[in-house]
């Protein structure tokens, strides 16, 4: 296998809104530049990265796929991350390990929710970004509509590289404003001739030259300077400034085509391999060392540091560890340690990918990125370095789960087989979450949205042998008290043996929102010796954690026990825990109780013209509109909802918008209960203790 140096490696993502095209530009790529001998399609189920039943069936990327293509002697790495909501957290692993995104924009529809969700990633990774303007040979596709709404929504560093010649059904020609040649080409075999450019077109392919020129000179002041003496610049004052304007975020250009078709895919590789940085181009990383923060830069020559940004589980193999070699290199044999864990690897085999393809090398250098396989205890996340310089990488982050369920074995005795399962694949996907709850007595599974969570249960299916039955995840509801009460309680059990005997006199007050439960000891003269009041409490607090109405938690109340009466021989410990339960459930009961819910702050990213449809379907659910304010040429609707109304909300708002909106969620505080919904949850809190 071919060796690469850190200079001849480019890592590409592919980044954008469902069916921009991202999978078919990867088939492209590989087809255009010889690494495959055949052009997958989506629809048939036979692409290079899309592999598993899961995309095959669906028609979507799921998981992130790794490819590479050699491209005149330059390997370019390429991430082809999901563009459905649900997968976002493969979109974040994913872009771990790229140095440079490829956003694509669909011609026909231009920037749309996803294509800001996945601006706002690349802003928080701070990565240097390109776009591709693709499906330019669709009926209604119009590049020049699409780049203007690119720059309205991401500024005027958006700048073109090429435009289309005859956009629509028979696409087959660009103009290159760099080369300043009309680029043919012919059938989807990605072959092209160059001519020179139409005499109607020339002023156009001049003035995007001009202000492409312009933008490349002002990233770099000396080149600047070049271009006010000279008028123009040379090729490699031009390779020099598009590198530094795109390390910079200076710079973002853009270039089209049609995937399908096969058009444009070639004058992308060229300009990846020509003009975008290369892994040691690219800013200084930041690690930890010796519990210090440090900053170094990409070399083939330093101590490995490696970073796990994804696990696949391929089965007859096991777990690929997918890998991005920031510095130095990692050979078979080696023995490294895993920073994260405190914990030594020996390497096994090492792999490049072009999807489920396989081939084995023995080497990955720094700044390459490739699988490794059967790690003991490496996981998603982890970061592997030499034993001397012990490098340390942040951890991923994921985005807030935005919908649960909660499931329960359909067989008796698979509990142990569901929570080893669940386990193993949350060390694949991180993404989503495990919450055993002793409160609710239920497990229950979060993630970004319905497909996300069916994946994973079929997953634990077919790996794990174990079927689940899904619910919808109980509330927390909390039961709190809105007036003062006066209680007393007498108990008195006297058998063969020793009695029981304990009086309590208690009052009870509400709290203030938040304050939780206090107990206060008022007892006055002996008439409860002290060693009895911690009896006491205990008992109260059994009914806190169990209820008194609904079987919820109390909250925000004050107790007081202020006077009681104890016998010298039949007091006991838990006579007075008896006592003091009953005596609080009493006080609550006339304390005119009721239950809170908890509340939602809701932030919703829509299209305008989907505004009115979202307020309407907010207010159906109990909840209140806070605010609006404009992001881009979005709209962000802030509201306040009930958690018991958000259930199903993604699915909902996926199907009210057509894929084109998206929310976040995050717990606010409770509200009290309406009184009709309150009833309804008592009684049901009634029958399930009846069952």
């Amino acid at each position: 296998m071919k060796e690469y140096t850190i200079d001849k490696i480019r890592n590409i993502g592919l980044i954008g809104h469902g069916d921009s095209g991202k999978t078919t530009l990867a088939e492209a790529m590989l087809f255009a530049s010889g690494e495959s001998n055949r052009f997958g399609s989506v629809d048939d189920g036979t692409t290079t990265s899309d592999y598993s039943s899961d995309e095959i069936e669906r028609k979507i990327s799921i998981t992130t796929s790794l490819l590479h293509v050699d491209w005149k002697n330059t390997k370019i790495n390429i991430l082809d991350t999901p563009g459905y909501f649900d997968f976002l957290g493969e979109v974040k692993s994913g872009f771990r390990a790229a140095d440079i995104a490829v956003m694509l924009l669909n011609g026909v529809s231009g920037v749309e929710v996803g294509t800001d969700l996945g601006w706002e990633i690349l802003q928080d990774y701070d990565k240097p970004r390109l776009f591709y303007i693709n499906h330019l040979n669709r009926e209604h596709a119009n590049f020049d509509k699409v780049l203007e709404d690119a720059r309205e929504t991401f500024g005027n560093a958006v700048v073109a590289v090429n435009f289309p010649v005859n956009e629509g059904e028979g696409f087959n020609s660009v103009i290159d404003v760099l080369k300043m040649k009309k680029v043919t080409f012919s059938g989807d075999s990605g072959k092209y001739t160059l001519e020179d450019i139409p005499a109607d077109l020339q002023d156009k392919a001049e003035n995007l030259r001009t202000e492409f020129i312009e933008k490349v000179a002002e990233c770099d002041d000396e080149i600047l300077e070049k271009y006010f003496e000279e008028g123009e610049l040379s090729e490699d004052d031009i390779v020099k400034g598009i590198k530094t304007g795109l390390v910079s975020k200076l710079i973002f250009p853009v270039l089209c085509g049609s995937a399908t078709k096969n058009v444009g895919t070639q004058l992308l590789m060229d300009f990846i391999t020509s003009y975008c940085p290369s892994p040691a181009d690219m800013s200084a990383f930041t690690a930890e060392e010796d519990g210090k923060e440090v900053e170094l830069k990409a070399e083939g020559n330093g101590e490995f540091a490696g970073f796990v940004f994804k696990t696949l589980s391929e089965l007859h193999v096991g777990e690929l560890s997918l890998i991005r070699v920031f510095s130095g290199s990692v050979k078979t044999g080696d023995d490294v340690l895993n920073t994260t864990r405190d914990g030594s690897e020996k390497i096994g085999q090492i792999y490049t990918l072009n999807g489920k393809e396989r081939k084995e090398i023995g080497i990955l250098n720094a700044g390459d990125i490739g699988a490794l396989v059967k790690l003991k205890e490496t996981h998603t996340g982890d970061t592997l370095s030499s034993k001397k310089k012990k490098l340390k990488f942040k951890p991923l982050e994921f985005f807030t789960p935005v919908y649960e369920i909660a499931i329960t074995p359909k067989s008796k005795g698979d509990e142990d087989k569901i929570s080893t399962g669940l386990h193993t694949l949350n060390e694949i996907d991180p993404s989503f979450s495990i919450t055993i709850d002793p409160e609710l007595h239920q497990t229950v599974i979060a993630g970004k949205g319905e497909v996300h969570l069916t994946v994973i249960l079929k997953r634990l299916k077919e790996r794990f042998g174990v079927e689940v039955e899904r619910k919808k995840p109980k509330i927390a509801y909390r039961e709190t008290i809105t007036g003062k009460a006066d209680e007393k309680y007498r108990h008195k059990k006297q058998s063969g043996g020793a009695g029981q005997f304990a009086e309590v006199w208690m009052r009870i007050e509400p709290q203030p929102r938040g304050d939780g439960f206090v107990f206060e000891n008022k007892v006055v003269g002996g008439s409860i010796s002290s060693t009895f009041i911690p009896s006491v409490e205990k008992g109260v607090k059994q009914v806190i954690i169990d209820g008194a109405i609904a079987g919820y938690k109390i909250v925000d109340v004050k107790a007081t026990v202020y006077d009681g009466k104890e016998h010298p021989v039949d007091s006991k410990d838990i006579a007075f825990q008896i006592a003091g339960r009953e005596v609080f459930k009493m006080a609550i009961k006339k304390a005119k109780p009721i239950l809170l819910e908890p509340i939602y702050n809701v932030e919703v990213k829509c299209p305008e013209e989907n505004m009115g449809d979202i307020m309407g379907d907010i207010s159906t659910r109990r909840g209140k509109i806070q605010g609006m304010e404009s992001a881009g040429r979005f709209q962000v609707v802030k509201a306040q909802i009930p958690l018991a109304e958000l259930n199903d909300y993604s699915t909902s708002l996926r199907s009210m918008t057509q894929g084109r909106a998206t929310y976040s969620r995050e717990f606010s505080h409770y509200d009290p209960l309406q009184k009709d919904v309150e009833a309804k949850v008592v009684a049901e809190s009634k029958a399930e203790k009846e069952k």
